[in-house]
């Protein structure tokens, strides 16, 4: 609302608003993230159904409102279509080839590199533009004496289902023709966070009387049966909470650093990010005690 009052676009700034309180996620307990990504799943779910079926009930009024111009508002709504298609994939492959020059005058640099860019995968990230829901609710935004806002509604809703419809559904054949190479690059960065993080987790046990203490050897042996694949030890759970606590932060603190200094990116964060929950999750003695009663 108070973007709105500032006369700045009131979606882009919840969105900017989301992305920053993502990035201080981590820093929340484990079981309250994974309760409220199972929340936002189902809600981000419901959402889209909700759009698609408020867009279907502009249509009916817009229908009714059309005096037979339907094959006016096809061909705008065509062109429109086209071009966003077009804009995206040479937006894509014109910032391949400025990360190709650049690269190539000034080097890599010495922090975390994607693949290179290529022509094959340019062609594929251009044509993953499917439009969604933020194409349909900035189209329901505008107000009813917008001008012209029967053409827009139109246009946004066939703008959604031409991508999805045509790039949807041509985009495997797309990449079986282009025969691209397998992209290891978030697994690799998986492997090197879960390292960094397993040496965090060993600095703490390790760390002053931790490892001499009966939880820390406890401690010690669960995780080396949860590599193994074996039995997890038994324990005094409000003593191996305690130290599994201080195990996670640690392993949380490592795995930030990493994503903060770009030695691996969100994908592989989000990752390690929920294992880490759910070992916190696992030994904390409320979800025990709750697992039990139930």
């Amino acid at each position: 609302m108070v973007a709105d009052r500032l006369g700045v676009s009131a979606i882009i700034t919840v969105v900017v608003y989301a992305m920053t309180i993502a990035r201080g996620s981590p820093h929340v307990h484990g079981r309250r993230r994974i309760a409220s990504y199972a929340v936002w799943d189902v809600a981000v779910f419901v959402l889209n159904i909700l759009a698609f079926v408020l867009i279907g009930l502009q249509l009916k009024g817009i229908r009714s409102r059309l005096d037979g111009e339907w094959g006016l508002y096809l061909e705008i709504a065509g062109v429109i279509c086209g071009v966003v298609i077009l804009v995206r994939l040479v937006w894509v492959l014109a910032f391949n080839t400025t990360i190709c020059w650049k690269n190539r005058f000034f080097g890599e640099g010495k922090s975390r590199q994607p693949l290179r860019p290529t022509l094959k995968g340019g062609l594929v990230i251009g044509w993953c533009g499917m439009r969604g829901i933020v194409t349909l609710a900035t189209a329901l935004a505008l107000p009813d004496q917008f001008p012209q806002r029967d053409v827009i509604v139109f246009c946004a809703f066939c703008v959604v289902l031409g991508t999805l419809v045509l790039q949807g559904l041509t985009l495997r054949p797309l990449m079986q023709s282009l025969n691209l190479p397998e992209d290891l690059s978030v697994q690799e960065e998986v492997r090197v966070a879960r390292q960094a993080t397993a040496h965090a987790a060993l600095a703490v046990l390790e760390a002053g009387a931790a490892d001499q203490s009966e939880a820390g050897r406890l401690l010690h042996r669960e995780y080396t049966a949860r590599a193994t694949g074996g039995a997890e030890a038994d324990a005094d759970e409000g003593t191996i909470a305690g130290l599994q606590d201080q195990v996670v932060t640690a392993q949380r603190e490592t795995l930030l650093r990493l994503r903060r200094d770009g030695t691996i990116g969100d994908d592989a964060f989000h990752v390690v990010e929920e294992e880490l929950d759910i070992i916190q999750l696992t030994a904390d003695p409320r979800v025990r005690t709750l697992d039990s009663a139930g």
